[in-house]
């Protein structure tokens, strides 16, 4: 008997990026397309290639707006040709578009993925699943569950070796990485950095938007020799083996895959206070605010007793190893399917997946 899922995903960002929720999406249908189910993703054209074989794509034009009809009546059409037992909105915007396209989606459920002002789109699912406590303790849905990110072994087990970018060898290396975007604050991280006044190198990974910005103020501040923006890095865990640590400087987080990546690479982290690093991190790894002079108390705190700060969060890489898991995200959310399926099931029909 066929006890495998059919299942559809909307990822409703415009194409124009990839970064956590993408990733997100991404790695939880190939995971559950290995385990037998039938993974169909509906998103944008420009994420085609973004998807391995075994998962369907749909590319929709994802950068129209929520309201607009030609995508809704395209997506209603995509999910009626599916007839999936479940449809899982990837954030806000899908879970907008979920809810005015109920009828041929079969359980629905949608995941937060980041700290919002509100949260009403997700108000009609079936399920909702935050990727921290403190975005779980934000909602106020009636059936929802709590399932961190988590990340294959192959992504973190890397050698240090094989990297797009030479991995400097001057110590200590403060490692950050992200889209260069305004809300990652890279440059209140380069002037905390300049501010605490201590050795070694800050390395930010990544490509974006603020490139221009953020060199033209590592040369006004004079240190292009200790600050570095190398670019995009695909191998992120080699990075992660080789740093002194790695520091989270953004405004606002759903839950951070930099984050898991370094607990599970044994790399410390130091962080402002965004959502889900409280749940990992000692108290004082976590600056009292996202405002440089906070920032750069940190840094200038730790990174002078660097084998200290690891030896501090020894048990929070223990904790990550079993909670952080790829293995661990797709089971739970899996769980989850099952049991909306059966919850939406009428009184003595069969739930069995089509």
């Amino acid at each position: 008997m066929d006890t495998g899922l059919t299942v559809a995903m909307i990822l409703a960002t415009p194409g124009t990026g990839w970064g956590g929720m993408e990733k997100h999406t991404a790695g939880l249908a190939a995971a559950l397309a290995a385990r037998g189910h039938r993974i169909h993703v509906l998103a944008h054209p420009a994420y085609l290639s973004q998807f391995g074989a075994a998962v369907t794509v749909h590319p929709l034009p994802l950068h129209l707006g929520r309201r607009n009809p030609w995508l809704r009546f395209r997506i209603q059409r995509t999910l009626r040709s599916i007839r999936p037992d479940i449809t899982h909105a990837q954030g806000n915007k899908a879970a907008s578009l979920l809810g005015r396209t109920r009828q041929f989606s079969g359980a629905t459920l949608g995941t937060v993925h980041g700290t919002k002002t509100s949260h009403k789109a997700f108000a009609g699912l079936d399920g909702v699943i935050a990727v921290s406590a403190d975005i779980l303790a934000a909602l106020g849905h009636r059936n929802k569950h709590l399932i961190h990110n988590g990340l294959a072994p192959t992504a973190t087990n890397e050698a240090a070796t094989g990297t797009l970018i030479p991995i400097p060898d001057d110590r200590p290396v403060l490692l950050a990485a992200g889209r260069l975007e305004p809300v990652k604050q890279f440059d209140r991280l380069v002037q905390a950095w300049v501010d605490a006044r201590v050795a070694g190198t800050l390395v930010i990974l990544g490509e974006g938007s603020e490139r221009g910005r953020l060199t033209a103020l590592i040369k006004r501040l004079g240190v292009k020799d200790r600050v570095l923006l190398p670019g995009f890095e695909s191998n992120t865990g080699a990075w992660l083996k080789a740093a002194s640590a790695c520091v989270i400087s953004s405004q606002r987080e759903g839950f951070p895959y930099i984050l898991v990546e370094s607990l599970l690479a044994r790399c410390p982290v130091l962080a402002t206070p965004v959502s889900g690093v409280r749940e990992f991190l000692p108290p004082d790894c976590i600056a009292d605010s996202d405002s440089i002079a906070d920032l750069s108390r940190l840094i200038s705190q730790h990174v002078h007793s660097l084998r200290a700060l690891a030896n501090q969060q020894t048990a929070a890489f223990e904790r990550a190893a079993h909670t952080l898991t790829q293995e661990a995200m797709v089971t739970a959310t899996e769980h989850f399917y099952r049991q909306l399926i059966a919850d939406a099931a009428p009184a003595g029909s069969s739930s069995a997946p089509r």
